[in-house]
């Protein structure tokens, strides 16, 4: 039987995904549930496979070997129709909010609506003040993306993910590039819709301000190959070399050298007796 964490909530499990790009593997061997009604962060450093992981769950990016289902759904068993009706179930906040600069917010957040709904204007428009009520955005209905900071064009993306209400919410890096005040309020932001909403949530971040306040269920990744999944009570008694510098800030012993390296060398912060550093 579908386990569903809440009503229309569904699970995300993947089996043995493994996704390359000619000889070059950039995951392997995927096997984990995100389960359904629950935050699940998918955490790792820089280039370690979690936004083509994201992309795999959006049917964007072809496997090698495994499978992805989406509730009851085989994600690529799928027709081409199959698969479109499902992506309208899936909402998605890009990294960069993904906004078009030559639309105003409410043409912006009303795109998937007039594209996947047969709702008239007058029904559009209510919906699109009701999403952007939601991240407290509605006195700006009518301001272009370059009118607004970092923080509200990420809020905007998200009422746009929104608009369909979808059953799976897609995050990919949602606090990058802000401040630590602005990626805390997003932080609550993606709390209450969990709150407030029947989805799944699944947030790709190296944030980990983020990670302990948001998360449910864990995975980390690195070099491709999944080294955890569980709660956070879990990893934080992880003692994977890796996860242990990860979440203790710890340099690579190959950082350290070329730090080392770097300090020895002349220029390199080494200054004479007397001398400070020049301007």
């Amino acid at each position: 039987m579908q386990r569903q964490g809440r009503l229309n909530a569904p699970e995300i499990v993947l089996e043995n995904v493994s996704v390359g790009y000619g000889d070059r593997v950039v995951l392997e061997n995927i096997t984990t549930v995100l389960p359904g009604g629950k935050i699940s962060v998918i955490l790792g450093g820089s280039g370690c496979g979690k936004s083509t992981l994201l992309r795999n769950i959006l049917g964007l990016v072809g496997l090698k070997s495994g499978r992805i289902r989406l509730g009851d759904s085989d994600l690529y068993g799928m027709s081409p129709h199959e698969a479109m009706a499902m992506r309208r179930r899936l909402g998605v906040l890009f990294q960069d909010g993904a906004l078009l600069g030559s639309m105003p917010l409410g043409q912006n957040v009303a795109l998937p609506l007039r594209e996947h709904t047969s709702l008239d204007e007058g029904m559009i428009e209510e919906v699109v003040r009701m999403k952007l009520k939601l991240v407290g955005l509605e006195p700006f209905v009518q301001y272009f993306p370059r009118q607004l900071s970092g923080g509200m064009r990420k809020r905007a993306g998200l009422a746009r993910a929104m608009a369909l209400d979808p059953a799976i919410l897609l995050c990919d890096e949602p606090t990058s590039g802000l401040d630590p005040i602005t990626s805390a309020d997003l932080d609550q932001l993606i709390l209450e819709l969990k709150a407030t909403f029947p989805m799944t949530i699944v947030v790709v971040t190296h944030d980990l301000e983020s990670l302990f306040t948001i998360a449910d269920f864990v995975v980390v990744l690195d070099k491709g190959r999944m080294l955890f999944q569980g709660s956070l009570e879990e990893l934080k008694k992880s003692q994977d070399p890796f996860i242990v510098r990860f979440l203790g800030r710890m340099p690579t012993r190959e950082s350290r050298v070329i730090a080392a390296d770097r300090a020895g060398a002349p220029g390199g912060g080494q200054h004479a007796a007397g001398e400070g550093p020049h301007p």
